[in-house]
């Protein structure tokens, strides 16, 4: 994580959805603009949390980890989300794992500034309790893909969310990483990524796949995830 000195770059953020309004009072200068790079981690689970994140540009996928050692994808967040609304309301560790997918800003504000300083205003909270609602149904929905859907439609999915734009659309995986995140075997998730490439919906290229028929992978993913 990188903390941006830039008032004008941060301000940029702030003004892009208008975060400041979310609050009675202003504290914008309480505010950081953060950067997470293509990998970093943004909270880890079980950890406790330094920020309250709005993400404002980027890409993130967050997961939980199961008793056997196995991991699960929870959903992705994009364009405007907030992360740490859950943890106010409860523990201030870390309910599960946030990895951004592509560089990452967020405007963070300090846990030590919102709890307990937020916790009475009344329009920030009601702006906690819409965002605990979508999220409860980003879960479901998220929940009955992984328990509805075949192999195929849930990679699909994944990579259509998590595939990097260039010049043109690549997908970089660690094969093991993304059976567990998947709930698959590596066997299985490899056999799968074959018939892709032997479909022509994939081409493998040095360190990872070129999506080659993104219009067959988005019909075959259904309901991509959320």
């Amino acid at each position: 994580m990188i903390i941006l000195n830039d008032e004008k770059s941060k301000q940029r953020h702030i003004n892009r959805y208008q975060i400041d309004r979310i609050f009675s009072s202003d504290i914008t200068d309480e505010m950081k603009l953060l950067l997470f790079r293509k990998g970093d981690m943004l909270c880890r689970e079980g950890e406790k949390l330094d920020y309250l994140l709005f993400l404002t540009q980027g890409r993130a996928k967050s997961y939980i980890s199961l008793q056997n050692g196995k991991h699960l994808l929870i959903c992705f967040y994009e364009d405007f989300e907030v992360m740490g609304d859950v943890e106010l309301l409860g523990t201030d560790l870390a309910s599960g794992s946030m990895e951004a997918v592509e560089d990452t800003y967020c405007i963070g504000i300090p846990m030590s500034t919102v709890n307990p300083g937020l916790m009475d205003d009344s329009r920030f909270l009601r702006f906690i309790c819409k965002s605990l609602g979508d999220k409860l149904h980003r879960s479901s929905h998220n929940s009955s893909i992984n328990l509805l859907y075949p192999l195929e439609s849930r990679l699909a999915g994944y990579i259509l969310k998590t595939s990097e734009k260039r010049d043109r659309i690549y997908f970089e995986v660690n094969l093991s990483e993304t059976a567990q995140l998947l709930a698959t075997s590596y066997r299985h998730l490899l056999r799968t990524v074959d018939r892709f490439c032997e479909a022509g919906y994939l081409r493998r290229c040095e360190g990872c796949y070129e999506v080659m028929d993104q219009e067959s992978l988005t019909a075959m993913s259904a309901e991509v995830y959320l």
